[in-house]
């Protein structure tokens, strides 16, 4: 899969969420909630984020749970405007596919995690895996 994000160094398990069985997900694909312990996978850069897969599923497959890690040191792909170390880091759907990411906007809401190297757009980094909802409401 292009851009597929990797698990580097787990430090905690995965979490079993649940998933539409007739839709493929991919390993290594971000995922966003859609209602309590249930997702699919990621298409706006202010998706609440769920997490990255931890195995493939196939589409019609007939299972309806699926590993998504949460937490973690991830390997993932700089969207458009790249990356810059130590900064919270968002999906770029809309300029880039949903498995790249970039630095947060000041206010963002939806964070997927901290930035562990500067990287420019396309490029491999590492960063650490930390869904945060910031309710600035």
């Amino acid at each position: 899969m292009a851009d597929e994000i990797i698990m580097k160094v787990r430090t905690e398990d995965p979490i079993d969420f649940t998933v539409a069985n007739a839709i493929a997900i991919p390993k290594g694909s971000m995922c966003k909630m859609t209602d309590e312990r249930t997702a699919v996978l990621s298409n706006g850069d202010t998706d609440i984020v769920a997490g990255v897969t931890a195995r493939d599923k196939i589409a019609s497959d007939g299972r309806t749970q699926l590993a998504i890690f949460r937490g973690g040191i991830c390997e993932g792909t700089a969207g458009v405007a790249g990356v810059t170390f130590g900064k919270a880091i968002i999906t770029d759907s809309s300029t880039s596919s949903a498995n790249r990411l970039v630095d947060a906007d000041v206010g963002s809401e939806n964070i997927v995690g901290t930035c562990l190297k500067t990287a420019a757009s396309g490029a491999r980094f590492q960063f650490e895996l930390n869904p945060i909802v910031v309710n600035l409401a």
